[in-house]
């Protein structure tokens, strides 16, 4: 496959759509080192060990972000050759606003149909990376915006439902189980859906600390997919990093 992504496009993504996560590391490191110059009666060691603990923290997390979208094998979409379905001839691919896979999906499937679906709801999903996304990259031409709860498609008409990177942005359960419900509704019979998630789990918050909260953790992925008529197929990883979960009709 063609390749797309430019060097480094993953990791620069992340700090460029949070430069304001990363400005407030910085100016905290700098404020702290620079106490270490004021006479006080507090020991240094109590002031550098937070800043190398904050620094040695973002470093961690940038490199494993760099590894998982840079070096991975996540936008090759090498790994969809382990999965176990059919050659889809329609294709739906969902996104939260932000869309770094439907170019890469024409060229995996190049004789099947590509239909792009976007769930952004401004009122909902109210991260500024999102935002900053969505200002940097335009949509696929033809992306069609939905509500999660409403799926313009009908039923039983989709061979291979991709959803990467973007379920998670869903935080609420109950529009979360719905949102299943329709990519269920417009699943073929012998149909996959194709979710590709960070878990809430050991190797994600030894990578991103708190940051894991921003991930669901496997159980809820499970009750989630119960709740909405699918059970799990398959299930690979993408590095330690990454789940891959191949749905079909329970």
């Amino acid at each position: 496959m063609d390749t797309i992504r430019k060097p480094f496009q993953g990791v620069w993504n992340i700090v460029r759509f949070n430069w304001h996560f990363y400005l407030c590391s910085i100016v905290l490191v700098v404020v702290l080192f620079a106490f270490t110059f004021v006479k006080t009666s507090i020991s240094p060691y109590y002031i550098l060990v937070p800043a190398f603990t904050i620094l040695l923290v973002t470093t961690i997390s940038l490199l494993v972000s760099s590894y998982v979208y840079d070096f991975s094998n996540l936008y090759s979409l090498q790994w969809m050759d382990e999965l176990s379905m059919i050659k889809p001839d329609y294709i739906m691919n969902v996104n939260a606003g932000f869309d770094e896979t439907s170019d890469l999906l024409v060229q995996k499937y190049p004789d099947a149909s590509l239909r792009v679906l976007d769930f952004y709801d401004p009122d909902k999903h109210t991260e500024i990376s999102i935002q900053r996304a969505r200002n940097a990259y335009p949509p696929f031409p033809g992306t069609l915006s939905i509500e999660t709860n409403k799926i313009p498609l009908k039923d039983q008409s989709v061979d291979a439902i991709f959803a990467i990177l973007s379920a998670h942005e869903i935080r609420d359960k109950n529009e979360r189980i719905l949102f299943f419900q329709e990519l269920n509704r417009t699943l073929k019979e012998n149909g996959s859906i194709i979710v590709t998630e960070h878990l809430r789990d050991i190797p994600n918050f030894l990578a991103y600390t708190i940051g894991f909260f921003h991930f669901h953790s496997k159980r809820t992925w499970l009750k989630t997919f119960q709740a909405a008529g699918l059970k799990v197929n398959e299930e690979i990883k993408i590095t330690s990093f990454l789940n891959v979960f191949v749905l079909k009709h329970a």
